[in-house]
C-alpha cells in the first residue's frame, strides 16, 4: 500500500517529461518570433515602433479569439487530441511564413498561428496538471512552468542570434525544426483519461442546443488570479519585444542576448524552492516578494546606462517572474474543479495572452511618443497595480473564506 502511495506522489514520470518538452519547444518557437519578427518589421519592412508591436499583437489576438473555446474543447474532446490538432496547425503556420510575401498575408498567418498556439498550450498545460498529484500541484506545475519560462527567456536570445544576419529564411527554417520537435513530443504523450472524459462522449446531443453561457468558456473561479496575470503579462511584454532596441538606444547592444540568459538562470535556479514554498505555505509568500522584485528590476532597467546595470536588472526580474508565473498557473487550476481544469487553463492564458498583446502595442506606442526609458518606467509601475488587484480579488476573499472554517473547528 505504501509503495502505491509513493508511486502516485511521483512527479517526474516519463509522460510528465514528454509534455514538458513539448511545451518547451512550443514556447521557444513563440518567443523566438516574438523577438525576431519586430526586428524584421523594423529592419526589412521599415516599420514604426507601433508596427513592431503589431507583429506580436495580431498573434495574441488569434490566441484570444480561440482561448474561450480551447478550454471547453479540451474538456469535451480530450486533452491529447486537442494538443495534436493544435500542434499540427502550429507547425503548418510556421511553414506558411515562407510564402508570406506581403504584410497582409504575413499578418493573416500570424493570426492563425496564434489560434493554434492557444489550443496547443491549453491542452498541454491541462495534461501536465492531470499528471501531477493533487498534493504536489504547486511543485509539479512549478516544474512544468519552468520549461515554459525557460522557453520564454531563451527564445528572445535565440531570436536575436538568428536575426543577426537579417536572413529571414534561416530564422524560419530554425523555427520549423523546433515546432516539429514539439509535435513529435506531443505525439509521444500517453495521457490517462479522467472519468469525466469517459462519460462526456455519451452525453445527450440535445445538450448542445442549450443556451451558451459565459461559464461554458470561462472558469469563474480562475478569473480573479487570471486578471492579476493579465497585469504581469502587460508589463513583461516590454522585455521580449523591445529590449534589443533599448540596448541599441543606450549603446549596450552586446548585452541584449545575455540579459535573457541571466533572466532564465534565475528562474531555473530557484524553481524547485518556489514549488515547495507554494505547497508548504501559501501563494502570498510567493506573490508579494515576487511582484516587488519584478517591479524593482523593471525600474532599475529604465535607468540603466551600462551593461552591468542591464544584467543586474535581469537577475532581479528573473527572481520575481520565476516566482509569479508558476504561482498563477497552479492557483488557476487548483481553484477549479478537476473536470474544469481545461477551462481554467484556457481562462488563465486568455487573460495572460491578452495582457501580452495589448502590452506590446501600448509599450510600442509609449516608446514612439517618448522613449524606451519612459516605457520601462511605466512597465515598472504597472505591476504595483497588480498588487492591489491581487489583494482585492484573491487575498482578501480567500482570507474571509478561511475565517468561517476556523470558527467551525472551534465549535
Amino acid at each position: 500500500m505504501e509503495c502505491r502511495m509513493l508511486t502516485r506522489e511521483r512527479i517526474w514520470t516519463k509522460n510528465f517529461v514528454v509534455v514538458c518538452m513539448s511545451s518547451f519547444f512550443m514556447f521557444l518557437t513563440f518567443y523566438i518570433l516574438a523577438t525576431a519578427f519586430p526586428l524584421y518589421v523594423k529592419d526589412s519592412l521599415h516599420g514604426s515602433q507601433q508596427q513592431m508591436g503589431l507583429s506580436i499583437t495580431i498573434y495574441v489576438i488569434g490566441g484570444v479569439l480561440v482561448r474561450p473555446f480551447s478550454g471547453q474543447w479540451v474538456d469535451r474532446y480530450g486533452k491529447k487530441k486537442m494538443a495534436i490538432i493544435g500542434m499540427v496547425i502550429f507547425l503548418l503556420a510556421c511553414l506558411s511564413y515562407f510564402s508570406a510575401k506581403g504584410m497582409f498575408l504575413f499578418l493573416v498567418i500570424r493570426l492563425i498561428h496564434g489560434m493554434s498556439y492557444a489550443i496547443a498550450s491549453t491542452a498541454t498545460s491541462t495534461i501536465a496538471s492531470s499528471l501531477v498529484p493533487n498534493s504536489r500541484q504547486g511543485t509539479g506545475m512549478g516544474y512544468f512552468s519552468m520549461f515554459m519560462s525557460v522557453g520564454m527567456v531563451i527564445g528572445p536570445a535565440m531570436g536575436l542570434f538568428l536575426w543577426r544576419d537579417k536572413n529571414i529564411h534561416v530564422l524560419l527554417a530554425a523555427i520549423c525544426v523546433i515546432a516539429a520537435l514539439s509535435l513529435l513530443f506531443t505525439l509521444g504523450m500517453r495521457v490517462p483519461k479522467t472519468t469525466q472524459e469517459v462519460v462526456q462522449p455519451v452525453a445527450p446531443v440535445k445538450h448542445v442546443k442549450q443556451r451558451l453561457r459565459w461559464s461554458d468558456f470561462i472558469e469563474l473561479k480562475a478569473l480573479p488570479i487570471s486578471v492579476v496575470g493579465f497585469i504581469l503579462a502587460f508589463a513583461y511584454s516590454s522585455l521580449s519585444g523591445f529590449i534589443s532596441s533599448f540596448t541599441i538606444e543606450i549603446h549596450q547592444t552586446q548585452v541584449a542576448g545575455t540579459f535573457f540568459v541571466v533572466f532564465a538562470l534565475m528562474i531555473v535556479a530557484f524553481r524547485p524552492l518556489i514549488g515547495k514554498v507554494f505547497d508548504t505555505y501559501n501563494e502570498h509568500f510567493l506573490y508579494y516578494p515576487g511582484i516587488v522584485l519584478f517591479a524593482v528590476g523593471m525600474l532599475l532597467l529604465s535607468q540603466a546606462n551600462s551593461g552591468t546595470m542591464v544584467l543586474v536588472a535581469g537577475v532581479i526580474m528573473g527572481l520575481g517572474y520565476g516566482a509569479l508565473l508558476p504561482c498563477f498557473q497552479a492557483l488557476a487550476m487548483k481553484l477549479a474543479p478537476e473536470h474544469r481544469r481545461g477551462s481554467a487553463t484556457g481562462t488563465f492564458f486568455l487573460l495572460f495572452d491578452l495582457g501580452y498583446g495589448i502590452g506590446s502595442y501600448v509599450m510600442g506606442f509609449i516608446a514612439s511618443v517618448a522613449d524606451y526609458r519612459m516605457m520601462y518606467v511605466v512597465a515598472g509601475l504597472v505591476p504595483l497595480l497588480s498588487a492591489a488587484l491581487y489583494y482585492v480579488l484573491h487575498h482578501r476573499p480567500r482570507a474571509k473564506l478561511a475565517v468561517p472554517k476556523q470558527n467551525a473547528k472551534l465549535v
